[in-house]
């Protein structure tokens, strides 16, 4: 594992940063009766959510608990579903969301539960109205220390929590990885993602944690708001010319992008992540993107990582 504070690091890690922006997240427990149904009911709620620009959402697993550290002594998995603060609707597209993915995607999973995870002064009753399901058959109870609904199903009965709080979060944390070779370059952000996925309060949302496809802003076709990153395709270096920003030698570049509760996770996240990918051999460079501040406020300096104990 690489020397955080070693110089070999800070020329591997170009002195740049990542930047983020504000979100509004829901996060929610899911139980169920094994680590396979639980699995299935996780997948299922955070399908389709690896980015924002033509997701509902952007969701994943925040972390794993044990049968003792959940309210039904079940394995249980964090979720965290984030949607960007600047949608003028964002508080009722998250609850659209919320109430989307746990009725269609945990309710139907056998035996699984889903509890609230934010006790905040504003909610939503999503409890309520997934309970409509019922069909006047439903009813509230007390169970697991907490108070919510109980919906008839085949399987049995489906238990949620009444209400579910949501809070301000962060979203856009990324890194970038250089390698001579997709070989190169997809280890060191396996290593990466994995150690971001065991930091708490974070989220990675693409396939494995990995996207092979970063994109910019806008595009030269008018009806679509993002694009290939093209400066920073490999392949298109010499059509490019002076225009690429991809380096003599670099065939790939994967990134992983950390969604969380706060910028503080993200950097704990982040730092992990430099720390875990850095030993890779063959890789060239570690960096972030960016947009010199038009997209988000919540800076992540790369150097400033290092430098912390």
């Amino acid at each position: 594992m690489a020397d955080l504070n070693s110089p070999q690091l800070k020329a591997l890690v170009e002195d740049t940063y990542a930047e983020g922006f504000r979100s509004i997240y829901g996060e929610v427990l899911i139980t169920a009766r094994d680590q396979k149904w639980l699995d299935h009911a996780t997948a299922a709620a955070t399908g389709h959510a690896s980015s924002t620009i033509l997701c509902d959402c952007e969701a994943g697993v925040a972390h794993k608990l044990g049968p003792e550290e959940t309210p039904d002594g079940r394995p249980g998995a964090v979720v965290q579903f984030h949607v960007p603060r600047f949608r003028k609707d964002r508080r009722e597209h998250l609850e659209k969301v919320m109430l989307a993915r746990i009725s269609q995607n945990v309710l139907t999973c056998p035996t699984a539960r889903c509890f609230n995870r934010l006790d905040t002064e504003d909610f939503f009753k999503l409890g309520r109205k997934i309970a409509f399901f019922g069909d006047r058959h439903q009813f509230r109870d007390e169970r697991y220390g907490t108070r919510g609904w109980v919906i008839p199903i085949l399987g049995g009965e489906f238990y949620l929590t009444r209400r579910f709080g949501f809070r301000n979060g962060v979203m856009g944390g990324n890194l970038w990885f250089f390698g001579p070779s997709e070989d190169v370059s997809l280890e060191a952000a396996e290593k990466a993602a994995e150690a971001a996925d065991r930091t708490p309060d974070v989220i990675t949302t693409f396939p494995g944690g990995v996207a092979a496809s970063g994109s910019k802003a806008g595009s030269s076709y008018d009806f679509t708001i993002a694009s290939t990153y093209a400066e920073f395709c490999p392949t298109l270096r010499d059509k490019l010319g002076e225009r690429s920003k991809v380096p003599d030698g670099v065939a790939s570049i994967m990134e992983i992008i950390i969604n969380g509760r706060d910028l503080d996770a993200l950097k704990s996240a982040t730092r992990k992540a430099i720390h875990a990918a850095a030993d890779t051999p063959g890789l060239m460079r570690i960096t972030a993107g960016n947009y010199g501040g038009r997209l988000g406020k919540s800076f992540i300096h790369l150097h400033e990582l290092l430098d912390a104990n």
